[in-house]
């Protein structure tokens, strides 16, 4: 990663899956990296352990993204350690209802717009000041295939992310002329991760491997690495963009 060395990644949701992979694969590219966690401590430290030994910079931080007084006290903490943060990485997955629209409540399908969005736009705010003082920034959403193709029970989730896809690129045109970067990484199906365990039995992932290109599903590793090219200092002229991370599942 070009000149990575120095600058600093917060990654929410970082103690497992995706988020814990990209919190590995930045800090071995020379970042120091905030791992944020709501409630697995240990499974956080452990990452930060991983890191360490790895010869990386790393720190554990509890914080729940929809609360904005947490979120201020998580980003004066590693401004108070660090100085700051310059790259933002937005993995935490919020709870969301799995189910067809005729059996969901408002409850379900507006809760999880709200919660998602808000998680977003708090982590977000709270990190601007800074990147917009030093005139660099980026930030990275993680987003999911089901945005663009939809899949039986999965409503709440896919309009939750088409809504922040698109947030994503407003503050895309927003940021820009401060020198801030922000881009959506929208994984297919990924193995290991909570969300495949809630919504992949054996039958529909064997389908959606039949239907992948690559004749496989995602790994955490593999959208790690679609974040980790965003987030690198040498791409400083991609922004609005959404990265799909599937095998070529959108393709059909």
């Amino acid at each position: 990663m070009t000149g990575a060395t120095g600058r600093v990644a917060l990654v929410t949701g970082a103690s497992s899956g995706i988020g814990a992979a990209t919190a590995r694969l930045l800090a071995a590219r020379g970042m120091r990296v905030v791992v944020n966690y709501l409630s697995s401590s240990e499974a956080a430290e452990e990452v930060v352990a991983d890191i360490a030994a790895a010869g990386g910079q790393a720190m554990a931080l509890q914080a729940d993204v929809r609360e904005v007084a947490a979120v201020r006290r998580m980003v004066e903490r590693v401004t108070a350690v660090w100085d700051g943060v310059d790259v933002l990485v937005h993995n935490a997955l919020i709870p969301y209802a799995v189910a067809p629209f005729w059996d969901m409540t408002w409850e379900e399908l507006g809760g999880k717009l709200e919660a998602e969005m808000h998680a977003a736009f708090t982590v977000t705010k709270a990190l601007l000041p800074g990147m917009t003082e030093r005139r660099w920034g980026r930030i990275v959403y993680l987003g999911t295939g089901l945005s663009r193709r939809p899949r039986e029970g999965m409503i709440a989730l896919g309009t939750a992310k088409a809504a922040l896809e698109q947030f994503a690129r407003y503050l895309a045109l927003e940021l820009g002329p401060h020198g801030i970067t922000v881009n959506v990484v929208a994984p297919g199906p990924v193995e290991d991760t909570r969300m495949a365990a809630d919504v992949l039995d054996d039958a529909l992932r064997q389908r959606q491997v039949a239907a992948t290109p690559l004749g496989r599903l995602a790994r955490p590793a593999d959208v790690a690495q679609a974040v980790a090219f965003y987030a690198d200092e040498g791409n400083a002229f991609m922004t609005g963009t959404t990265a799909a991370v599937d095998g070529g599942l959108s393709m059909h």
